[in-house]
Parts: structure tokens; sequence; C-alpha cells
């Protein structure tokens, strides 16, 4: 048994879905059985498909619900399983991709590291954790150009407040990569402990 978990992360537009493309296409030419998965949930560019931002490259892939359905799709002959966007699955996919592993299936998955507030997104922390190999992946951002490990989203033109909902499926209308310098969330809460702390240390 030499399988793994590999996991391709980063913010929006950093190039995940295309390289998640990349390795999927890899594997089908090395004429090993794939199979791929979406959550129903992105339906941004097409239903039944895995779409790059720039619209340029497409694998077929299967929409489900939640973690549990990948795990009752998988076919006995499957050597890979690849999943995109999986920040927007519940926690229990850790353990399918885990499960999934151990019965000798590669699996590929990617997916943004944190959500528009710049706070771990979803399942993605444990996926990370449990993964014998890690891409992180940066965009260029909007404001500066330089790299872009954030996503920030935006309402008619200016940064959401944190009190936004968490998931809002959207492409460049809704959001734009930034740097952590570049990066805004007005009404991000501060601990008070560290505020204490910051007002100590500038004193």
């Amino acid at each position: 048994m030499n399988s793994k978990i590999i996991v391709i992360t980063g913010g929006m537009f950093s190039g995940k879905t295309e390289e998640l493309i990349r390795r999927i296409r890899r594997a089908v030419i090395a004429k090993q059985n794939v199979q791929v998965f979406k959550p129903r949930i992105d339906e941004r560019y097409d239903k039944n498909h895995l779409v790059s931002h720039n619209r340029d490259r497409t694998v077929p892939a299967v929409p489900v619900k939640n973690a549990l359905e990948i795990l009752t799709q998988v076919d006995d002959k499957t050597e890979v399983v690849a999943i995109d966007e999986v920040q927007f699955f519940d926690n229990d996919l850790g353990l399918i991709c885990q499960l999934l592993a151990d019965h000798n299936i590669n699996v590929i998955v990617a997916g943004l590291d944190t959500d528009f507030r710049g706070e771990p997104f979803g399942p993605m922390p444990q996926l990370m954790a449990i993964a014998e190999e890690v891409m992180k992946l940066h965009a260029i951002c909007s404001v500066c150009g330089k790299d872009a490990s954030c996503s920030q989203r935006l309402i008619n033109g200016s940064p959401a407040p944190y009190n936004n909902p968490t998931i809002q499926v959207g492409g460049s209308e809704t959001y734009e990569p930034r740097c952590r310098l570049h990066h805004e969330v007005p009404g991000k809460p501060v601990p008070d402990e560290l505020t204490h702390r910051l007002t100590v240390l500038t004193k």
C-alpha cells in the first residue's frame, strides 16, 4: 500500500482547481481509474464538471450533497478520488478521506484554507494535518501585485463585514485576491486579552 492524501490549497484565484484538473488528467493518462466529486452547492460554471476560473480546463465531476455521499459512490475499481471545493463539505470529510486512503485509494482534494474573514475554513485544517502532501498556492494581490493568500469578499465594491455569512459561492464579481496587508474585514473582533497585551506593548 502506497496510497496517500494530497491537499491543494490557497486563496481564491490561486489555481487550485487548475492544479487538481492537471493531476486528474495525469492519472487518466497513467490508465488509473479516477472518480471526481464536487459539492452540489457549487454551480458557478457547470453542475457536472470541474471548471477552472479562466474556464479553459474542465473535467466531468459528480455533484454530491455531503461527504458521506462520496463514500457511498466510490466504485470497487477506483484508484484515485479527486474532490474539489472541499471547504464546503462537513467535517466527516477528513475521516472519509482517511478510509479511502486506508483502502489503497489515492485522494486528491482542493479547497480554500481560509474564509473571507481569514479564518480556517470547514474541514480544511484537519485535511492539511492528516495529508501526506500539502501544496499551498498563491494568487496575485489585486492591490499591490505581491503574493496573495487571502480571499477578499466585496459588497458593491467594498470589503464585506465580519458578520457576513461564511459561505457565499461566487467568482470575480464577489471576490478578489489580496495579500495580508491589503486584506480587509471590517468589524473583525480582537480578543480582549490580545488587545490588553498590545496596549501594554505600545505604551
